[in-house]
């Protein structure tokens, strides 16, 4: 079956600001993006926590399906968006007969255990300061990569302080010391990381520092 004649049986668009599905929703259906924007969010002591942005040519919504169980997030459109609506019978006979949709999904599911694996290594760190540097770490290895090289990251110091378990006060004054040296920029939409390896040889500046 063509694209074109997917997007007729299974394709919607959605106006900017429509939600598709929020936390502790049942899982019935996953998305494709064809083109647009969203936002994977989560409520977290009643503030909205940005998680994600799916750019076009991606999909989401899919674990919840292959877990059955209720959605851990929210999405919302924040522009016109197009999507294929895919229900768990369809998703199951794309993944039978489409072997390149298997392979994509084995991939986000690796890359999934990766990040979470990732994430161990920065809980384990007894050090708060090692933990929001390798935070923004992480966060800048999905970063938008601007022409001049630099990383801008999506998040805020609360999500960030959520993600490494460090008190959000603690989480602000590693950045403002990072920011006086040059090696972060806060923004109002989250940080700009000018050269990412200075955040590693900053850590390691610390961690000599710790040892001596």
């Amino acid at each position: 079956m063509s694209e074109d004649k997917l997007f007729d049986r299974v394709g919607r668009v959605f106006p900017s600001g429509e939600v598709l599905f929020r936390d502790g929703d049942a899982a019935e259906t996953m998305y494709v993006l064809r083109s647009g924007r969203v936002r994977v969010f989560k409520e977290v002591n009643g503030r909205e926590k940005t998680l994600a942005y799916i750019e076009a040519g991606d999909f989401f919504g899919e674990m919840a399906l292959l877990n059955n169980k209720p959605r851990t997030a929210s999405a919302e459109c924040v522009e016109e968006t197009a999507v294929l609506v895919i229900d768990a019978k369809m998703f199951e006979a794309m993944l039978r007969g489409n072997a390149e949709i298997a392979v994509r999904m084995i991939q986000r599911l690796a890359k999934r255990l990766d990040e979470a694996n990732g994430l161990v290594g920065v809980l384990m760190q007894k050090d708060p300061k090692a933990r929001v540097i390798l935070g923004l770490e992480r966060a800048a290895e999905g970063g938008i990569v601007l022409e001049d090289g630099t990383v801008r990251v999506l998040t805020d110091e609360d999500q960030l302080a959520l993600e490494v378990g460090v008190a959000p006060e603690d989480v602000r004054g590693v950045l403002q010391r990072m920011a006086r040296l040059g090696i972060v920029e806060v923004e109002d939409t989250g940080f700009l990381i000018p050269n990412v390896m200075r955040l590693h040889e900053f850590l390691e500046f610390l961690q000599s520092r710790s040892k001596s």
